[in-house]
This record gives C-alpha cells, structure tokens and sequence, in this order.
C-alpha cells in the first residue's frame, strides 16, 4: 500500500462508520479514493446537478451545505473534519438537491461508491448508520456515538421531521406482469413491450415468485449475444428474487436495494418468496415517493403563486396522512409534520396577500388560534387567526387598520379556496374585531381575563391557543406576557375557565353506554370532538396557564409537561395525553374517510375492540375533572 493510502486510511478509522471497518478494509478503500483540494468558495456540487460516482469526506477545512428558497440561500450545514456528505447518490437517483461550497481552503476525500458499496452491504452496522442518518437528517457527533465524525443528508430539509419520508407507505405496481419459468425470452419481450413495463417476474408453483428479468438483462444478455432469443426465460433471470412485504416503507425498500444492488423488490403477501406475488417495486418507484415528503411539500409551497397551487398540495398531505397512519406512524409525529405544512400554507397565503398589495404600513404578527394554534389541525378544519398590528399614531390608525382588513380579507379568502372554510363563528383576522393594534389587544385580554363574565359573549378559550405564522415574534411574546401576567393569583379567571373546561356534555352514561346524538343529520352518531376531545384540550389548557409554564400550545405535551411539574398527580396527566392521542387518531380516520371533519363518528361501523379501545380512552377524563374541582373553587360561573 502507498504511503498515501495509508494516510488516508489511518485518518478514516477515526470516524463513523468507518471505524467499523478493518484497517486492511480500509486500505482497499484507500488506494481507490481521489484528493480534491478546493480553494474557497469553490464549488464541489449544487443543486439540481446530476449525481456524482463519489460521497465525500472532509479531510479537513469547511463545507456549506446550502439550498435556495425564494432566491435566498441557506446554509443547512457546515462541515468540519470527519464529516461525510454527498450520500444522495447512495438512496436516491435524482439530482442533488443543496449545494456543497468551500467555506475556506479545504481537502476532500471522494469515495467511489461502487467500491464503498460491497462494504456496506456486507456490514449491518455501517449500513444501519449510513441508513439512520440518510433518512432522519441527524447529525452524529463524537460525544454521542463515540466518534467526531457526522453524516449529513442531501435529502430535502424540514428539520428533524424529514424523517416521514423515510417510514411512510409506498405506492406501487400492485398488478405486475407475471410469466413461467418455461416461457419463451422472444414472447417474453413482446409481451414486456406491450404492457409498456420494464420488468417481469417468473413464478413457479402457486405462483410464488423465482426470479425477474428486466429492460437491463435483455440488453446485456440478449442483445449482446449471450443467449438467444428462442431460449426460456429462466435462462436469463436473476434469482432469488428479493422479496418485501405489503406495507413495507421507502427506508425498508432503499435499504434492501443498497444492500442487494438490484433495482426491484417483488412484494408478497408475507414477504418471503414461499408466498403469492402482489406487486413490484422499482427504484422509479422510490422517486415518486420522494416527491411526496413533507420538505418537497414545503418547497412546492414557497414557489406556489396560486391557490390552485396550495391545494393540491394541501390534498397531497391528506394523502401523507392516511398512509402514515396506516403505516402506525405515531399520531404526535403525523401532527407535528401537518402543522408544519398547514403553517406554511397559511404563511403563503399572507405572503402573496403582501405581494398584491404592497409593503404593510406597520410590523405586525399573524396567529393562527384554535387546533392549528396548538399544531392539532391534522384534517381540513375551519381557519381560526387573529392579526395584531403594532401601536401606530392616533391619525394613521384608521389607515393601518384598513390595510390590515384588506390583508386578512385576501388571505382568509385564499384559504378558503385551498380547503380552510370560513369560521362559523367569525374568529378570523378579517374581523374588524380580531384585527387590531397591539394596545387594543392588550385591552381585550386584560377584559376577558380580569373581568370574565361581563365579557364571557365574545370569550373564546381559543385565543389562549396560539402561533405565530407571519410577522414580527415580539408582538407575540407581548400578548404572552400579558396573557401570564394577568393569569398570576386570578380566581376569577380561573373560575371561569375551569367551569367552562366543565361544561361539556358527558360522553358516557351512568351505565358505560356512548351517548350519541338525539336527533338531526348526525343522530346516533358520537361527538368525539365535543364529548371527548374538548374536554381534555379545555382542561389542559386551564392547567398549563394555571401553573405558569409558558410556550406549550399543544395538548398533548401540555399534559406531559404537567407530569413533570405536578408529580403527584402525574399518571392522571399521562393518562389524559395518551387519551388524546387515541382520540384524535380516531377523530382523524373517521374525516378521512369520510371527506369532513370527523367529529361525528358512526359507532356501528367500528369493530368490537375498536368500539372497547375509544371508550377506554374516555376513561382518564373522569379523574381530570375531579382534580379540576379540587384544585379551583368553580363558585362564581356555577
């Protein structure tokens, strides 16, 4: 081995995941790999370029990963010694997607990855790596898994949430061209050419699958002369075939193409090839799939100019959500990538509002109240916002005001096209009423809080569910001082509110029975959004200002962090968090399926354990309000 290469493997069995490698592994690695020195701001690779035959590792200086979003570049990463990049071409075949800049005079070692290749696919551990942190965008350091050295993904960027692409559902050809093994190569290929596919798969006995030819066997096999054309077609099939079950996940499919070089995966029906063939995977497959993960989605909607535009990808991320939950994605996972894309959704559409009208006369901040202000809103609800302008002079505030109007008319008017239906109630930014100076604000909540009951007509507990989408963040962080800052020894507030989380309607009777709707469109059907679901958002809420814990919108992690601060009632806290889940995940199923809002659910449609599993969840919700009562007085608004 040349002194080089001995260089060059002595610095890699330092880092992740090489050091999973024997040294003589490495070597072989070594004499194979190319120094690029690049000069700063030299470019290695950007976006959109097709893909190089090498990933790369820094040997030393400073890489920028950047993407360009609305002609603004980011720096993603930054890349120090040991760190490895450029690993698109390893899971992917589409075009990078960020570029890879010299921040400073660097050295770079390119790795071809058709020798890399057989060691990963040998080695479970470098695999497994390679794997986890392609497809959950994590940076590994040396003090987390005992080396300095980091992997970072040329996939798309949503923060950590890219990781739903890597684990949701893939769609594909679940009616493949099938043949026997005795079959004709001649009668094969035109029957491929006629179904215009590019692969077919040989079964044998109970038609379980042997082998696959494809588009690139016949080119190497046949048209170079190796086989003729009047031959049967196991003659030229590769075999075994590599088998996959039903719902396996685009990570799963990558990993098993990597590990065994193909470009299909045969489904069946328990995954083994001793069972009956439902469907072919291609890699054109995986690109599609792709497409549909929330960081493309986020791009997609930076660049829409429509409504039109807004929906389709807002029904994409319906689509996104059925299949994780099909797939048992965690419910809190699928609502936290939702509510990323309905915010920047609703962000677009004040964006363009901005662009059709011109600069605004004054900062201001758009929030979203309601379920999207605790990042609930998994189905097509209703829009819920508030817009609050900063203090301007006596003289330009009918002015401001006017622009403001006309602001939220244009954006409500846009969400409304992509799918968000006005507010029934009116709690909309394009409400003279909710959209108003800082100053006038702080007046409305000091009203509601300090005096509720003369004021409870236009109180809605959703203003003290809040985001912020558009705009300048201090103006939210006022309204959340003030809203705490009034909170602080407040019976009376409190009163009101806890007689309110009270309020609804039991779901249950005396004799555990569901109560469902008496009569109208929705009779004997359940309000799960009402009996079950509002309760427990009503009671956290009370709960979460009571004890002074600021940030925590969602209901969810609101009854986590109650756990934490209030120890001795922590398993009623936590039993209430994951009768939310459940809840919601039924509330979610039934509007998916229905196209609505889910808030009505048809009892007689569920199975036995289903029916068992929704009131099981109700359960926690009797131990919340007798803590509610024991903790407030409930006097006053009794």
């Amino acid at each position: 081995m040349n002194t080089v290469a001995e260089h060059i493997a002595d610095f890699l069995k330092e880092y992740k995941p090489f050091d999973n490698l024997t040294f003589q592994e490495l070597s072989d690695i070594a004499t194979n790999i190319r120094v690029i020195n690049l000069e700063k701001h030299a470019v290695l690779f950007q976006n959109n370029d097709p893909l190089h035959e090498s990933f790369y590792v820094v040997a030393s200086g400073v890489i920028n990963l950047t993407t360009i979003a609305d002609a603004e570049e980011t720096i993603i990463n930054k890349c120090h010694e040991g760190d490895i990049f450029g690993l698109r071409p390893f899971f992917a075949k589409n075009n990078y997607m960020m570029t890879a800049k010299a921040r400073e005079e660097s050295i770079i070692y390119a790795i071809p990855i058709a020798v890399f290749r057989p060691f990963v696919a040998n080695n479970s551990d470098v695999l497994n790596f390679l794997l986890e942190s392609f497809a959950v965008n994590s940076r590994h350091t040396k003090d987390s898994v005992s080396s300095n050295g980091k992997l970072i993904s040329d996939s798309d960027y949503i923060d950590q949430q890219t990781e739903m692409q890597y684990i949701q559902s893939l769609n594909y050809n679940n009616s493949p061209l099938t043949t026997q093994a005795t079959s004709i190569i001649k009668d094969v290929a035109i029957l491929m050419t006629d179904a215009m596919v590019d692969n077919i798969i040989i079964c044998g006995e109970k038609n379980h699958p042997i082998g696959i030819v494809t588009n690139a066997d016949l080119s190497s096999k046949i048209a170079t002369g190796r086989y003729p054309i009047t031959e049967t077609i196991d003659k030229i099939m590769s075999s075994p075939v590599v088998t996959v079950l039903e719902n396996v996940s685009l990570a799963e499919a990558q990993l098993l193409m990597l590990k065994h070089n193909v470009t299909h995966l045969c489904v069946t029906k328990d995954g083994t090839s001793k069972s009956v063939v439902k469907g072919i995977i291609s890699e054109h497959d995986l690109i599609v799939a792709q497409a549909s993960n929330p960081g493309v989605l986020i791009k997609e909607i930076k660049r829409s100019q429509l409504p039109k535009d807004l929906k389709q990808i807002r029904d994409r991320l319906s689509d996104l959500i059925q299949n994780s939950i099909q797939k048992n994605i965690p419910i809190s996972h699928v609502s936290n990538i939702a509510s990323e894309i309905n915010l920047a959704i609703i962000k677009r559409a004040v964006e363009l509002s901005i662009l059709d009208l011109g600069s605004p006369p004054a900062r201001f901040a758009w929030l979203s109240i309601g379920s999207q202000g605790r990042k609930e809103q998994l189905l097509l609800t209703d829009q819920d916002s508030i817009l609050i302008f900063e203090d301007v002079t006596p003289e330009k505030y009918r002015e401001v005001k006017d622009y403001f109007l006309r602001l939220a008319k244009r954006a409500t008017s846009i969400l409304e096209k992509v799918g968000y239906d006005y507010c029934p109630n009116g709690h909309m930014a394009s409400n003279m009423l909710w959209c108003k100076s800082l100053s006038d604000w702080t007046k409305q909540y000091n009203s509601w809080m300090n005096t509720p009951g003369e004021n409870s007509n236009d109180l809605s507990s959703i203003f003290f569910d809040y985001e912020i989408v558009f705009g300048e963040p201090k103006i939210e962080e006022a309204i959340e001082s003030v809203i705490f800052k009034n909170a602080v020894n407040n019976t009376l507030f409190f009163d009101f509110l806890g007689n309110d989380a009270l309020k609804r309607n039991s779901p249950l009777s005396f004799f555990k029975k569901f109560i469902t709707e008496e009569d109208g469109p929705y009779k004997d059907k359940f309000d799960i959004k009402t009996r079950a679901l509002m309760p427990l958002i009503d009671g956290a809420r009370l709960l979460i200002l009571n004890a002074n814990i600021k940030g925590i919108q969602n209901t969810y992690l609101r009854f986590k962090q109650l756990a934490i601060t209030d120890s001795k009632n922590a398993e009623i806290y936590l039993s209430c968090a994951e009768a939310f889940l459940t809840l919601s995940k039924f509330r979610t199923v039934e509007g998916l399926k229905n196209d609505d809002s889910g808030q009505y659910i048809n009892l007689r449609e569920m199975s036995k354990s289903d029916r068992e599993k929704l009131k099981n969840a109700l359960s926690p919700m009797k131990d919340l309000e007798e803590l509610i009562k024991s903790k407030f007085q409930l006097t006053q608004f009794s």
